[in-house]
């Protein structure tokens, strides 16, 4: 989802192949044997690249193209963003996938994960109370790269999130699933097949 809102945002011509993952076409598996998404396919003068990670392409979009100032400008600005999605893609995915899956990690119950994860959910909502989005007086980078795994958490028992006491974080989430950049990248693809 992160990569295609930074696609999405940068004003880039691509093309969406949409994959089913238990039907891995052999094209995918032939640009990125790990098999997973997202993947960007860059062909140009210079050869081919490919990008295999979403902040990856997120920052290579943005780095053609940055019409809203998604990236920040300071290097400071820039490292805290960083951070961020740092621990977003490290310890609050993990605690996120335990929580939405805790049979896959051999749990009876994600609870204590979710409670784990909770904690981090609280400072992302200090830190809105202070200033109306995680990059600050702006939607930018630090809040495309986090918002889609919010979702995913919030998402997972809804009655239980919507009863924490983080309006500040719960307003922000809510803004972000309301918004046309949203709207855009979320309408269904049907599944690419090779020809």
């Amino acid at each position: 989802m992160r990569a295609r809102l930074a696609l999405q945002v940068s004003g880039i011509d691509f093309e969406h192949r949409e994959v089913v993952l238990k039907h891995k076409p052999v094209h995918l598996l032939a640009l990125s044997p790990k098999g997973t998404v997202p993947v960007l396919w860059l062909r140009g003068p210079d050869g081919e690249k490919v990008l295999e990670q979403s902040l990856d392409i997120m920052l290579w979009a943005l780095r053609q193209h940055d019409p809203l100032g998604w990236l920040p400008s300071a290097d400071a600005d820039m490292a805290d963003a960083l951070d961020l999605i740092a621990h977003n893609d490290g310890p609050f995915k993990q605690q996120l996938d335990r929580y939405k899956y805790p049979n896959r990690s051999g749990l009876q119950s994600g609870l204590a994960d979710r409670d784990a994860a909770a904690l981090w959910l609280h400072k992302l909502d200090g830190r809105l109370r202070a200033q109306p989005f995680l990059a600050g007086e702006h939607f930018g980078l630090a809040d495309a790269g986090v918002a889609p795994f919010v979702r995913q958490f919030a998402h997972t028992d809804p009655a239980w999130f919507a009863a924490q006491p983080w309006a500040a974080l719960a307003t922000w989430l809510a803004a972000f699933e309301g918004s046309a950049l949203f709207e855009a990248i979320m309408h269904k693809h049907t599944p690419w097949q090779a020809t």
